[in-house]
């Protein structure tokens, strides 16, 4: 792993976005990080001498725009591995979970080490510094203990969301009963995560998440006994609560069926609303079930790309921030985006907000706001998502020289970096390590990670009884 500088000088940004109490904006911006913690930020100018000479490491970022490292809520890294698969390429969230089931049945431990070393460094060279990731099945001795090891290796914050699946075909669930799980099996697992792997310490680098899959793959009893087991640690261990909620039509028809509620009114009576609590999706919320989440302070990951690309629809996130949800961004899983780029994913998600009609509905800096500090909200977290004294050294630049951004940089740099063609990062720290230096990673070795990845994607197919 690549140590933390001592201490680390970033200066000359010809943008610095803070996302601080004040929303500052500092023009030939400079910061100072001891560690893993920034200590200072203000213009160079003002930089204090005593502090400039105390520095071990500086990064001149004079044409590029600093900005705190992106929060990631929601996606399903093993997905990787099954990217465009034809079957799955026109269907709605049913058929295709029913298509891909088969092959996820077929996941071995080391394909999840691999589908997690391939998202975290996709995410990372998009400006994501902290992810969260839903693994929801476990086949063939899988565990998230795999992940957390991968993780590690990429460096980048990682909670872990243990999710499962109990409810299956023969019991009226969606998913085929070879990748269910028993509850008490599933609760016991999670206890022993949480138990070893979750720091709930500040500026921690691994936390675990309770995360049932969803309302049509758990029984009432298992979302229960999970949001109890996670209050268990009580409200210093931070431990959040995670599912799938009111996706698509089909989701509502099927809660109403079995349970006789919406998917909204469903969680609340399973005690399943809080600020310990973040649902994905949330696209077909009612206005009494965003009044429910504002009260509440349930968070949303809002995850645009993925809901266009299964044809579920629009998530009303201009009233859900109306009405003070928490919303943040997830990428989903990447056999319904295909990619894992954050900063394309806020573009998408200002963008489709704009489609019925208001050209306000969310502009560049609400959507950099809600891919930051939103998503740090979401996930009981105060010590990421800005640039300020006390908080975590998780910063990104980006290269405001680059073609996509000639001429929208000149006009307004902030507003550039989502309008235009979004863009890899040029540096990204995390925990004041520098992981990528120059548009470089500096410890994974890509096409052999690529080269890796592809097997591993061909003998899951394989092992389905499909051609790769």
């Amino acid at each position: 792993m690549i140590p933390a500088e001592d201490v680390l000088l970033i200066r000359n940004a010809d943008m610095l976005v803070t996302m601080d109490a004040q929303r500052r904006e500092l023009r030939d911006g400079a910061l100072l990080a001891r560690g893993h913690e920034i200590v200072w930020v203000g213009p160079t100018s003002e930089l204090p001498p005593d502090l400039a000479a105390s520095a071990t490491r500086t990064l001149d970022a004079r044409g590029r725009l600093v900005m705190p490292g992106l929060v990631n809520t929601h996606h399903h890294f093993y997905q990787t591995l099954t990217r465009a698969v034809p079957a799955a390429q026109d269907a709605v969230l049913f058929d295709w979970l029913k298509t891909l089931y088969p092959i996820w049945a077929e996941l071995r431990p080391e394909d999840v080490q691999v589908s997690t070393r391939l998202a975290l460094t996709e995410l990372l060279l998009s400006g994501c510094t902290t992810s969260s990731d839903h693994h929801y099945l476990w086949p063939n001795g899988s565990r998230l203990d795999d992940q957390f090891e991968a993780a590690e290796a990429v460096g980048v914050r990682f909670h872990g969301a243990r999710g499962s699946m109990s409810l299956g075909e023969s019991q009226g669930g969606l998913p085929p009963d070879r990748v269910t799980e028993d509850e008490e099996s599933i609760l016991r697992d999670c206890r022993r995560v949480v138990e070893q792997y979750h720091d709930a310490g500040r500026y921690a680098m691994r936390r675990v998440v309770i995360a049932p899959c969803s309302p049509f793959s758990v029984t009432p009893d298992l979302m229960r006994a999970s949001a109890e087991l996670a209050r268990s640690f009580g409200p210093a261990a931070n431990v959040h609560l995670h599912t799938h909620l009111a996706e698509t039509p089909d989701e509502d028809a099927f809660c109403l069926e079995r349970f006789g509620y919406r998917p909204g009114a469903y969680a609340e009576r399973l005690g399943w609303l809080g600020d310990d609590v973040w649902h994905a999706h949330c696209v077909h919320l009612n206005a009494h079930e965003i009044a429910r989440f504002g009260a509440t302070a349930t968070g949303v990951a809002h995850c645009p790309s993925s809901n266009m690309r299964l044809a579920s629809g629009i998530a009303p996130v201009r009233a859900m921030r109306d009405a003070g949800v928490p919303v943040a961004l997830g990428v989903d899983g990447s056999a319904s985006n295909d990619g894992s780029h954050m900063l394309a994913e806020a573009r998408q998600a200002m963008l489709l907000q704009r489609v019925m009609g208001n050209p306000n509905a969310l502009g560049a800096r609400e959507v950099l706001e809600i891919a930051t500090l939103g998503g740090a909200a979401v996930l009981g977290r105060d010590d990421i998502g800005a640039l300020a004294p006390g908080m975590a050294a998780d910063i990104v630049a980006f290269d405001l020289r680059a073609l996509a951004y000639a001429g929208g940089a000149v006009h307004d740099a902030v507003a550039a970096l989502v309008f235009c063609q979004p863009q890899p990062v040029d540096f990204a720290i995390v925990n004041g390590r520098i992981l990528v230096e120059d548009g470089v990673l500096r410890h994974v070795d890509i096409p052999t990670l690529v080269e890796q990845h592809n097997a591993a994607a061909r003998g899951l197919l394989q092992r389905a009884g499909l051609r790769a």
